[in-house]
């Protein structure tokens, strides 16, 4: 887990002490996150506390005590000033909203005019991989016809079912996951080349430089790939000559993406998500791979674009926790 004491940017008035944070998700040793769903966490015991941050497009919602305050908006740094809290312990955490496919956010730091806290560690941790359905795409629209601004605006990934599941499990999570990516397949056949198994070890989405080791461990880790890689037709001019050979470098490519998880995570425990039009194909990785396999139902779909709404983040939130379990 990633601990970060970011003093160094902030310009501290002499009653203010920053406050160590504990960073969900992929985060840089300089505060840069790109990838959605990621989190910080920070606890103090006073009645001030001010949050800094430097956003590009995202927006960021900042909850006390697990009670939303404020959602950052705008690009830029900016500073916010919560006052008249309660005596006591506290807990402060931002939360990033949006999908960030280029450029990336920064977490400056936290300062109170009391007295920091340490951050309370999770023991139970569990990574989910996947598109737009585990970005939470669109998730909070109330119609399928929505502009790409329109889109940036209704995701909420801490409304998407793995946060979701995390939080009920107490667990500390991350989401490495791309809107339009697949397994060997974008949506449509875009970007050829840059596939979720090629992002993936990346600090931040949009740039090549990988991810620094951190010690993350996650108990479970949960992948949700394939419906790019199928939802529309092979044309000409792919790399694959029909759906057959289409369907022949996914399984392929999708094993040797698990087993090289498997290695990196050494005890973890895989769950394979897939819809009805390749689960078949998810369940024979999964076989290859000796781990569990569970098809998602059929969903409503009425978000953006035809993307699963909140109700469907549930569904599905329920659908792996049926299949995993306790998380232990």
């Amino acid at each position: 887990m990633l601990r970060l004491a970011l003093v160094a940017a902030l310009m501290l008035a002499p009653s203010e002490t920053p406050v160590p944070l504990h960073a969900g998700g992929r985060v840089t040793a300089d505060g840069r996150f790109g990838w959605p769903g990621v989190y910080f966490e920070g606890r103090f015991e006073g009645t001030e506390v001010t949050v800094s941050v430097e956003a590009e497009t995202d927006h960021l919602a900042i909850l006390i005590d697990g009670v939303e305050r404020a959602v950052l908006k705008k690009p830029g740094r900016v500073e916010r000033h919560f006052a008249g809290l309660a005596k006591g312990a506290h807990v402060l955490r931002v939360e990033k909203l949006t999908e960030t496919q280029t450029g990336y956010s920064r977490m400056i730091g936290i300062t109170t005019n009391g007295t920091p806290l340490e951050p309370r560690p999770r023991p139970r941790a569990v990574e989910f991989i996947g598109d737009s359905h585990s970005v939470g795409y669109g998730d909070t629209a109330a119609v399928r016809t929505c502009t790409p601004e329109a889109v940036h605006d209704t995701t909420n990934t801490q409304l998407a079912f793995g946060p979701l599941l995390a939080k009920k499990w107490d667990a500390e999570y991350r989401v490495i996951a791309f809107s339009g990516r697949g397994v060997v397949r974008n949506y449509a056949g875009g970007n050829p080349g840059e596939t979720l198994p090629v992002l993936y070890p990346r600090a931040i989405p949009g740039e090549a430089a990988p991810a620094a080791a951190d010690g993350w461990k996650p108990q479970l880790i949960v992948i949700n790939l394939g419906t790019n890689d199928f939802s529309t037709p092979v044309h000409a001019g792919e790399a694959w000559k029909d759906a057959a050979a289409l369907q022949a470098d996914y399984r392929a490519t999708y094993i040797a993406f698990v087993r090289k998880l498997q290695a990196a995570n050494p005890g973890a425990r895989f769950l394979l998500m897939g819809a009805a039009n390749f689960i078949a194909d998810v369940r024979a990785v999964a076989e290859a791979t000796h781990v569990q396999a569970v098809e998602v139902p059929t969903l409503e779909l009425t978000a953006c674009n035809f993307h699963p709404s909140l109700k469907d983040q549930r569904r599905m939130a329920e659908v792996v926790e049926g299949a995993v379990g306790t998380l232990k």
